[in-house]
């Protein structure tokens, strides 16, 4: 989002809406293909509506119901986009990578390492499994990660070497502009980060790249300060949700790290990585009401983290694939407020050297950031 430093307040509601009620395609091959299971974002496919790309659900059930249809693309690649049939605006689809025609010498394809997200962001699960999703008792209930997986369409654990080897090709073939290092969490104390840290370590001998990564928040705080060291530029650790009862209900393992322990990791981790340099992710639409999303967000932005609030989307096969995604006015009443607050204190998402906050596909949150009420 951040690539656009006007966008009209029609496309930023349209955006929203799109967001909220998902797209059916006439031509579901037109650009880049869209992603089913995984960490996320999934069930998606990225369209670009006024030069500024977004991540628009399409294989949920809410966007089979859809009233946006996008039509077949001509030959400039333009789709006419309709709202009951009525078009309404021109879009477009990212091509499809070149990297993703490559494979290692052992025979894996490159998509099977890491995916093009929005249309300049690579992204990989390090790690393919989860202490959390393993257990029934303790999985969040909106995680497909084990999805992909199963369909064979990716690997349990990406090596450093291979994805030094993806990201060099990534960046020579397609532009891309920085990457997205998560993991699901690993049975050890450190939640994960040292496997990033050698990730990361890696893919910055081979390529000149920024790179955020994701994990809960470790152990000991003296990780962050080897995570910079790694190469790593920006830190997500993600709350997901922001009431102890819904994170109880929603997402019970991950839960048990309670919302205080991640406010002091964020200090700790801001102290080296920097103000606006540290996000956390906050689905909205899961239970969460707009004012405990807003106050705990101002705590965040206090603190010098970005708090990047995205619309709920269910995915196919999990426990939550029926829960309706937010509308597009509870939408609004979130990013409007949250925009002028990141815009008071002086917080953008273009400042931010790597991840999901930066890429800003999956929430119109960056277009709020250019209103100041």
């Amino acid at each position: 989002m951040n690539s656009s430093e006007t966008t009209s307040a029609s496309s930023r509601h349209l955006m929203t809406e799109l967001q909220s009620a998902g797209l059916r395609l006439e031509d579901p091959s037109a650009g880049a293909a869209s992603r089913r299971g995984g960490a996320g974002p999934s069930d998606h496919k990225a369209v670009t509506i006024d030069g500024v790309t977004i991540m628009v659900p399409v294989h949920t059930s809410s966007a089979w119901n859809s009233p946006f249809v996008a039509g077949a693309a001509d030959t400039q690649g333009i789709s006419v986009l309709k709202r009951a049939a009525i078009p309404i605006a021109n879009i477009s689809f990212p091509a499809p990578p070149r990297f993703y025609g490559l494979q290692t010498l052992e025979g894996v394809p490159y998509s099977h390492i890491a995916t093009l997200h929005s249309k300049d962001v690579l992204a990989t699960t390090v790690l393919q499994t989860c202490i959390r999703y393993e257990s029934r008792r303790k999985t969040c209930k909106f995680c497909s990660i084990g999805q992909s997986l199963a369909a064979g369409r990716t690997i349990a654990h990406k090596t450093p070497e291979q994805l030094a080897e993806v990201a060099r090709a990534a960046v020579l073939l397609d532009g891309v502009r920085h990457m997205v290092l998560t993991t699901g969490t690993p049975p050890t104390p450190d939640r994960g980060a040292g496997i990033l840290c050698d990730s990361a370590f890696a893919i910055k001998a081979a390529v000149d790249l920024p790179i955020q990564a994701q994990c809960e928040p470790p152990d000991d705080d003296r990780w962050f300060a080897r995570m910079r060291a790694s190469g790593i530029d920006t830190l997500g650790m993600h709350l997901e949700t922001v009431t102890p009862e819904v994170r109880e209900r929603v997402m019970p393992g991950k839960a048990t790290v309670p919302i205080s322990r991640y406010m002091q990791a964020f200090e700790a981790a801001v102290a080296v990585f920097g103000r606006g340099q540290v996000s956390t992710y906050i689905l909205a639409g899961l239970g969460d009401s707009r004012e405990a999303i807003l106050e705990i967000s101002d705590k965040l932005i206090s603190l010098g983290v970005y708090p990047f609030v995205v619309p709920f989307v269910p995915i196919s096969g999990t426990p939550l694939e029926d829960h309706p995604p937010p509308g597009t006015e509870f939408m609004k009443s979130i990013l409007q407020p949250l925009g002028a607050m990141l815009n008071r204190a002086g917080m953008r998402s273009s400042d931010i050297r790597a991840g999901c906050g930066k890429c800003g596909a999956c929430s119109s949150l960056s277009a709020y950031e250019e209103t100041s009420a």
